[in-house]
């Protein structure tokens, strides 16, 4: 992580698969989650694979407990609603969002998949946001990522789209599909978390110009099999 610097006029930003709150030693400990969030202290936090069903473990209000712990502001996608409990994903925010969208971007039997998109109202002006958790197959990530360009092309000049897109290729359907609608887009390999071989998570971005730096969490591979991506963004 860089040094302290000024951030009067810079928003940061953070996406990670948290992994059900699992660590690689098979623990559920929700508040390791909780305190490398808030050592890294993002304005706006996308977190992917939460998940409150009960199974090995037991039952925790996991998205209310997040929501409580880094910031006022939420979204969520219940994607999986069951006795024990809901999976989904969710975006917490420093700043008020507003507009909040759920696009479903699923295809046909596969998993459902949902993504948010909001506006939040930052101090430095309004800042457009998508997050998402795209499919494991080729064809359903390839229709995903076109209806992500569909979305982020109708938003203003500012904007992000972030998240876990499971596309391990450099020039894959996501990217192909994102490069023209979104110019900017982070390179970092994050999973697995132990020995990073794959760029799974990224945050895509225009203007070009509009990320200061990014980088990774090391300290994160004793939480989860991904690591988190950063970025400080200038507004």
């Amino acid at each position: 992580m860089p040094g302290s610097f000024a951030r009067l006029s810079t928003v940061r930003i953070m996406t990670w698969n948290i992994h059900g709150g699992v660590g690689p030693d098979g623990r559920f400990d929700l508040q390791r989650v909780i305190s490398l969030v808030q050592k890294i202290s993002p304005d706006i936090v996308a977190l992917q694979e939460v998940d409150s069903r009960s199974g090995r473990f037991a039952r925790t209000p996991v998205f209310e407990e997040l929501a409580a712990a880094l910031g006022p502001h939420s979204a969520e996608a219940r994607l999986i609603a069951a006795p024990d409990g809901d999976y989904g994903h969710m975006l917490i925010s420093r700043w008020p969002i507003h507009d909040i969208v759920r696009h479903d971007v699923s295809l046909g039997r596969r998993e459902r998949r949902v993504a948010i998109e909001t506006t939040a109202a930052t101090p430095h002006g309004k800042f457009h946001i998508v997050a998402a958790h795209l499919g494991l197959s080729f064809r359903e990530r390839r229709h995903q990522a076109e209806r992500l360009r569909d979305v982020a092309e109708r938003g203003p000049t500012r904007s992000v789209v972030l998240g876990d897109f499971n596309d391990w290729f450099e020039h894959g359907s996501v990217q192909k599909a994102l490069a023209e609608a979104m110019p900017g887009r982070t390179h970092h390999k994050t999973f697995p978390s132990w020995r990073p071989l794959f760029a799974l998570d990224r945050i895509y971005y225009r203007p070009r110009a509009i990320v200061i730096r990014s980088w990774t969490v090391p300290d994160a591979r004793a939480i989860s099999d991904h690591l988190p991506i950063v970025a400080d963004l200038a507004l």
